[in-house]
C-alpha cells in the first residue's frame, strides 16, 4: 500500500526556529523584568509555549506566566518568526514531494497563527495540503497525540507518515497509529532513545525513500 500523506513537525523539522523563539522569550521576560530560571538553549524548544514559560518561571512568580505569554506572543508574532532558519535540504525536499503524487502536510505545537505566517514568509503554501495546530481545534488540543489521532482519523490514507525530530514526536506518531521518520537534524539530534521505523539521513533522504506503508 503506497503512502498518500506525510505530516511534518515544523520546528526541527523543517525550520530552525530556536534564535526566533529564544529572542522572543528573552523579550518577554525582559519587558516583564524577570530572569528566567534557566538558560534559553534549544532544548527548550518543542513543548507548547506556556508550559516552556512555566518551567522557567519560579514558583513565587508563577502568577506572571500570563503576561509572559502574552509578551512573548507580540514579539514573536509581529517580527520575531521571521528569523526562523530553513535546514539546508528542506527547499528541495518538499519540491521533490511536491512533484510525487503526495499530499503534505504540517501538524505543530506551535500556536496556528505564526505558523501559518511562517509558511505564507517562506513562500510554502502551494506545498502544503494542511497546516494544523493545537489550537487549529476547538477547544484547543491538549497536546501533540491528541492532535495527531484527530488529523489520522480525518485523512483518507490509512497509514500516513509523521516527520519530526524529537521523542515527544516519536511517542504521538506511535500512540495515533502512524509510523515515524526521524529528522535527527532537529532538537533532538543529541538522543539515542527517539524510537522510529526509520532514521532519515538528511532532508533529501525522505524525498529519495520509496515510501511505501510501514505497517
Amino acid at each position: 500500500m503506497t503512502v498518500r500523506d506525510i505530516v511534518f513537525d515544523l520546528d526541527g523539522t523543517l525550520i530552525d526556529s530556536a534564535p526566533s523563539i529564544l529572542a522572543s522569550m528573552q523579550a518577554a521576560f525582559d519587558a516583564a523584568g524577570i530572569a528566567p530560571g534557566a538558560p534559553l538553549t534549544p532544548a527548550l524548544i518543542g513543548p507548547p509555549l506556556a508550559q516552556t514559560l512555566r518551567s522557567l518561571l519560579p514558583d513565587a512568580q508563577a502568577h506572571a506566566l500570563p503576561e509572559l505569554v502574552e509578551g512573548f506572543k507580540r514579539h514573536y508574532d509581529d517580527a520575531g518568526y521571521r528569523a526562523s532558519r530553513v535546514y539546508p535540504g528542506v527547499p528541495e525536499m518538499l519540491a521533490a514531494l511536491g512533484r510525487m503524487p503526495l499530499r503534505l502536510h504540517i501538524a505543530t505545537n506551535k500556536r496556528i497563527a505564526p505558523t501559518r505566517r511562517i509558511v505564507e514568509h517562506l513562500g510554502w503554501g502551494g506545498f502544503f495540503t494542511g497546516v494544523y495546530a493545537l489550537d487549529f481545534y476547538t477547544p484547543a488540543l491538549a497536546h501533540k497525540t491528541a492532535m495527531l489521532q484527530r488529523l489520522r482519523a480525518s485523512l483518507a490514507d490509512p497509514a500516513p507518515i509523521y516527520v519530526g525530530d524529537r521523542a515527544e514526536d516519536a511517542e504521538a506518531a506511535q500512540a495515533s497509529g502512524m509510523p515515524f521518520l526521524w529528522a535527527p537534524w532537529g532538537y533532538g539530534g543529541d538522543s539515542v532513545e527517539v524510537p522510529a521505523d526509520r532514521v532519515l539521513r538528511s532532508p533529501q533522504h525522505l524525498a529519495q525513500c520509496r515510501l511505501e506503508a510501514m505497517q
